[in-house]
């Protein structure tokens, strides 16, 4: 089991800067791949960015360049982190962290209970 609990979200204007947090333990040895998803109005949730156990990266089109996905990795939890800059009211959404362990292990993918980021002014 991986418990993921995210913090960071909140009330920015737009053209501000937010670095979520994402706090991982439990299993975190058996994750492959973390990633930042996101759940809008339309209650769709879209990919943001991932980072594999490698420290590859990739990014949906629209965050390019605006968001950083990193990983802190300590002796038996991790913190994955994605720093978002230069928001727009469009960003405004649930992000919710997740976990996909190695396919080996057969287990589907973990979430997070979401946080909140509201792009306003």
């Amino acid at each position: 089991q991986v418990q993921l609990v995210e913090s960071g979200g909140g009330l920015v204007q737009p053209g501000g800067s937010l670095r979520l947090s994402c706090a991982a333990s439990g299993s975190v040895f058996s994750v492959a791949k973390w990633a930042w998803y996101r759940e809008g109005q339309d209650k769709t949730r879209e990919f943001v960015a991932h980072i594999f156990l490698s420290g590859t990266t990739k990014y949906a089109e629209d965050v390019e360049g605006r968001f950083t996905i990193s990983r802190d990795d300590a002796r038996d939890t991790v913190t994955v982190y994605l720093q978002m800059n230069s928001l727009r009211p469009e960003d405004s959404a649930v992000y919710y962290c997740s976990a996909e362990p190695f396919a080996i292990y057969g287990i589907d993918t973990y979430w997070g209970q979401g946080t909140q980021v509201t792009v306003s002014s």
